[in-house]
């Protein structure tokens, strides 16, 4: 009886350990915050001298060299709102695609604390940023704490913290790792930046530790309130749920013969440069008398001349349907989702290469072919590529016929034809946004189409994205239980 009730109490025993542990690097890093949030109230002398010669320095430093400041620039984004908000917002739909709707509940929760204390404390503290002698870059509001070095420190803890289980033992160290690396680098780059005081990131840092080791520890007391084991913080939350929220785990390999697969490409992605030259070549330069020079002459022309200001107006919004943006959120918004969904990696992959030929293939026949734009008003002023072919429409073209080819084999349901009509429209008012803006003629609207069938066509051939339907794969949750996830946040509140 003395050694069953042994075995009883030790669980409670290492979870108490750990919690002291845990109770007290946190509460050392809100008297540190505490501290540092007086000092900086107060404008106490030495920190105020320390932080403004820091600024001085940095700014001195990186202002001269432009490169660094691009680089400088690229991490501190990995820091702000709009890339943490996707990563949170992505994985929380991730997870309950998954079931796991007690992780989802923890990361909205710790994610919304974040955005709220960061506000907040600005507010009430109201410190300037620095004034530097070479303005970098600025930004609103106040300045302590930073809000960079805050969000960034709870949004990639909290999801390493919730994502560690999917990963091997040996991987999971190097992944902490990284992950302090990235948010100190965040840190120090609003530094270097002149955008915050160096009191601002350590404030940011702490309070981070603080609210992201609260969470943390309320995860943890609700599992044991409920007769769970509490393993170390290293082996993350919900240790049992590593094989549901592991991206792929079912799947051996991407693709059965990489090497071959990659010769394929290489060699197809040179056919299809060498059909765009032939064929812009030819419209661009040696066309004179033909069909394609009295559709380019007179189809911009046409356009020019029934311009209004409401038609400028959605013209402009159109066009943006095919900007860079909005291909590449399109693109990060889908992608995690059909993982989640149907855990394979094979349709990302389809995606990614479909982007990233596009592209290559658009830049590349754009730099040889050289064209001009139409010689019409050019709405969109001055662009650094040439005409041919049209950008905008070749990657609204791969990205939608991707995106229809991938769900329309993995649903019978009626609404993939969605996707389908999606494929359709889309490029079509892009091609004639681009077209009534002067940005384009109508054979350039060709080439796009030339190289997006070609592309997709070779990619559809090597890569084969839907493979793993015909070998019965099912999605991790049915079609007509979408409803459901509605319910998921309500039942993991009552859940008891």
């Amino acid at each position: 009886m003395t050694a069953v009730k042994e075995t009883a109490r030790r669980p409670l025993g290492h979870f108490a350990e750990r919690s002291i542990a845990g109770l007290l690097g946190v509460l050392g890093a809100g008297a540190g915050f505490g501290v540092l949030l007086m000092l900086v109230r107060f404008k106490w002398g030495p920190l105020y001298h320390a932080d403004h010669e820091a600024a001085e320095w940095f700014n001195g430093l990186v202002a001269p060299h432009h490169a660094l400041v691009t680089v400088l620039q690229a991490v501190t984004d990995l820091g702000g709102r709009p890339v943490l908000i996707w990563l949170v917002t992505i994985a929380v739909v991730g997870l309950l695609i998954r079931r796991q709707s007690r992780l989802a509940v923890y990361l909205i929760i710790t994610g919304v604390g974040g955005l709220i204390l960061d506000p907040s404390l600005k507010a009430l503290v109201g410190r300037l940023r620095p004034v530097v002698d070479v303005p970098i870059t600025h930004a609103p509001g106040n300045s302590f704490p930073s809000g960079h070095a805050l969000g960034s420190f709870v949004a990639y803890g909290a999801l390493l913290l919730v994502f560690l289980p999917a990963m091997s033992p040996r991987w999971r160290k190097p992944a902490i790792a990284i992950v302090a690396v990235l948010v100190a680098l965040i840190g120090l780059t609003r530094i270097a930046l002149g955008v915050h005081f160096v009191s601002d990131v350590i404030g940011g840092w702490l309070l981070g530790a603080v609210w992201l080791g609260v969470t943390a520890y309320a995860f943890r007391l609700w599992r044991r309130e409920r007769g769970r084991p509490v393993p170390p913080i290293t082996e993350g939350l919900e240790p049992e749920a590593g094989e549901e929220i592991t991206p792929a785990p079912a799947e051996e390999h991407v693709l059965e013969h990489p090497r071959s697969a990659i010769a394929e490409l290489v060699v197809g992605w040179v056919i299809v440069f060498g059909a765009l030259y032939a064929f812009g070549m030819f419209v661009g330069y040696h066309a004179k008398g033909t069909f394609f020079e009295t559709l380019d002459t007179a189809v911009p022309q046409w356009f020019a001349e029934r311009r209004t200001d409401s038609l400028t107006g959605l013209s402009w919004w159109w066009s943006k349907f095919g900007d860079t943006h909005a291909i590449l959120v399109v693109s990060l918004v889908f992608c995690p989702i059909v993982l989640a969904i149907w855990k394979r990696w094979r349709p990302v992959l389809f995606v990614v290469l479909a982007m990233f030929g596009e592209l290559s293939l658009f830049l590349a026949s754009a730099r040889v072919v050289q064209r001009p734009r139409p010689p019409v008003e050019n709405l969109d002023g001055h662009m650094p590529t040439s005409s041919f072919p049209s950008g905008h429409i070749a990657a609204t073209i791969c990205l939608w016929s991707a995106i229809a080819i991938i769900v329309f084999a993995r649903t019978d349901r009626w609404w993939r034809w969605l996707f389908v009509a999606m494929a359709v429209i889309m490029p079509v008012g892009v091609a004639t946004s681009r077209m009534y803006r002067g940005m384009h003629h109508p054979t350039d609207f060709m080439g796009a189409i030339l190289l997006s069938a070609l592309w997709i066509g070779l990619l559809y051939w090597v890569v084969r994205p839907n493979a793993d339907v015909h070998r019965g794969n099912q999605p991790a949750i049915g079609s007509e239980q979408v409803r459901e996830l509605d319910d998921e946040l309500a039942k993991a509140s009552r859940e008891d």
